[in-house]
């Protein structure tokens, strides 16, 4: 599949802004509930990054008018020269979203994060190094202060333990990529791996009732 993609014109944005659809509300009715900015790496020529610079300004400029005056949109795109930047997104994901998923349910992400705040920011921390060990500087990624703070605001369970708690037999595994990458380096984290795990397990289950 990879043979059709030219690396240099592949690029990744990281989905930092939260939104999700309420229980009970309409199909395009979606809640921000952390209006960050998507963060998106540059592409090798400048010609094709000016794309991804002309849409940083387009976003910067557009307004919404919802009938009480026009208003600046919350969620920016951000351009940036480090490739590395969007991967700051793994240790939230793997300190708060995917340890979300329990045996029992799905749980909010503040809770994930803020019932044990040390193990937290030991994954926390863990992922960043990984991120690291890949080329990444400390100046990419995000400080584990900086996301616990804004975890006090994501008071719903995320997507992906959602979507398992609802059946579905695939998710993303951002989760299981960083444990893989991190082995190659040999380093190993008991927290995600037993988040590995759980998620693992309820894949399993939701596979083995679909079938």
């Amino acid at each position: 599949m990879w043979d059709n993609f030219e690396p240099g014109r592949l690029t990744l944005c990281s989905p930092d802004p939260q939104a999700i659809r309420p229980p009970g509300e309409k199909i395009n009715f979606l809640l921000v509930t952390l209006p960050t900015n998507f963060k998106v790496a540059r592409f090798d020529a400048d010609k094709d990054t000016a794309i991804l610079r002309q849409l940083e300004k387009d976003v910067d400029a557009a307004r919404y008018d919802a009938g009480d005056g026009p208003l600046e949109l919350p969620v920016k795109l951000r351009v940036h020269d480090s490739i590395f930047v969007p991967l700051a997104k793994w240790a939230m994901l793997l300190t708060g979203n995917y340890r979300c998923v329990t045996q029992d349910g799905a749980i909010d992400i503040k809770d994930a994060v803020h019932r044990d705040n040390e193990t937290s920011r030991a994954v926390y921390n863990w992922v960043c190094g990984v991120c690291e060990r890949l080329g990444a500087s400390p100046n990419d990624l995000v400080p584990f202060e900086k996301y616990a703070a804004a975890a006090n605001d994501l008071v719903w369970p995320p997507l992906a333990a959602r979507a398992l708690n609802n059946g579905v037999p695939n998710i993303e595994r951002t989760d299981r990529l960083a444990q893989l990458i991190a082995a190659q380096f040999g380093m190993r984290n008991e927290v995600v791996d037993r988040t590995v795990a759980q998620v693992d397990a309820r894949l399993a289950a939701n596979r083995k009732a679909a079938a």
